[in-house]
């Protein structure tokens, strides 16, 4: 096994891990479940995995791996505050968060270890040639500490 092939194997068995934790403790939650909030007066869980699904589904583009399913989550779970807007349903969050990471995950399987190395789809030949870390191994990196980051709040709810 190449060091390439190593890093790129480590990352993403580290995102799939992430991944499988938040599907443990999203996936079985009700409706109602859904409805708690991480504290008193902050995100609710619901808004969390919304959030989440929305940051993984601007993945597809920005890794260069086709194009977004579900670009109307961004003013909901993005550029808007939890509780300012109706909300989809949990069960259709879940259908599109599953939908989402089964995409980047075909689309990962499709790369090759030193395609991660190839710059992401917002950076401009120019910038990239400046720096090189600007790549699609920093980008699953960073999204993997999201997850994590995320999944540190919302078990403050699982008390």
């Amino acid at each position: 096994m190449t060091a390439e092939q190593g890093l790129a194997t480590a990352a993403i068995n580290t995102w799939k891990l992430n991944l499988e934790r938040a599907n443990k403790l999203f996936l079985p939650l009700s409706d109602e479940e859904l409805q708690q909030e991480i504290a008193p007066g902050k995100n609710r869980l619901v808004y969390l995995l919304g959030h989440l699904t929305a940051v993984h589904d601007r993945m597809l583009p920005l890794l260069v791996l086709g194009p977004r399913l579900y670009p109307e989550y961004d003013s909901l779970f993005l550029t808007n505050p939890d509780k300012s807007s109706e909300l989809p349903g949990g069960a259709e969050i879940k259908k599109a968060w599953q939908q989402v990471n089964e995409a980047l995950q075909a689309g990962f399987d499709r790369l090759a270890p030193g395609d991660w190395l190839h710059k992401h789809g917002s950076v401009s030949d120019e910038d990239f040639e400046k720096d090189p870390s600007r790549n699609r191994f920093s980008v699953l990196l960073s999204r993997t500490g999201h997850v994590a980051y995320h999944l540190g709040q919302a078990v403050l709810t699982r008390k």
